[in-house]
């Protein structure tokens, strides 16, 4: 069924409102910003954002829901595409490299403001972050001989490295080719390690 131009401007609205609400509370953090400042960065007053979400709270959902939704759909899809284990290894890191170069805001809200969710939100989070952990934890099974909990431990360990980007670099740094090939390289070994 085809979308309308008015459902599609409504979903635009809807996209940009998460994007903004991202930028800003990656910046300012979720408590110091107001569903006015978020709808007056796209155009709109802040009441007109009720038409699209119920609340801050619902937006800082869209925001993180959102993005885990997609983290564990891509890397599914990365999974089923590369046979060769280590090759499968490399495109995830590579996957969640350019995520986190990528979306550096998203990374900051996640790590400041996920206290903020809704339970029901929360608990949509907590349960894709660890499908998206097992993604990776299978595929570093079939390269380093070790129980579950080890491999979680370098799951984790190496996105705590990626992850910490957005912190650690600058914006010229995220958007230079360099700084993907170091970090990627920097994973593969920390998955790896001795």
């Amino acid at each position: 069924m085809a979308t309308t131009a008015r459902e599609q401007a409504k979903l635009d609205r809807r996209d940009a409102l998460v994007r903004a609400a991202s930028a800003l509370f990656a910046q300012r953090g979720y408590a110091s910003v107001s569903l006015e400042e978020i709808g007056a960065a796209v155009g709109v007053s802040g009441p007109a954002v009720y038409r699209h979400f119920a609340g801050k709270q619902a937006l800082l959902g869209a925001v993180l829901v959102g993005v885990s939704e997609g983290l564990v759909q891509d890397g599914r899809r990365v999974c089923a595409d590369v046979a060769d284990p280590q090759e499968r290894m490399a495109a995830l890191v590579r996957f969640h490299v350019g995520f986190a170069l990528r979306e550096p805001d998203v990374i900051r809200v996640q790590d400041r403001d996920v206290a903020h969710l809704g339970e029901e939100d929360r608990q949509r989070v907590r349960a894709l972050q660890r499908s998206y952990i097992e993604l990776w934890v299978d595929a570093l099974a079939a390269l380093v001989d070790a129980e579950p909990a080890e491999l979680r431990l370098r799951v984790q360990a190496c996105f705590g490295l990626i992850n910490s980007t957005p912190h650690s670099t600058r914006a010229a740094e995220r958007s230079s080719a360099r700084t993907g090939r170091v970090l990627s390289a920097m994973a593969l070994a920390a998955l790896r390690a001795p």
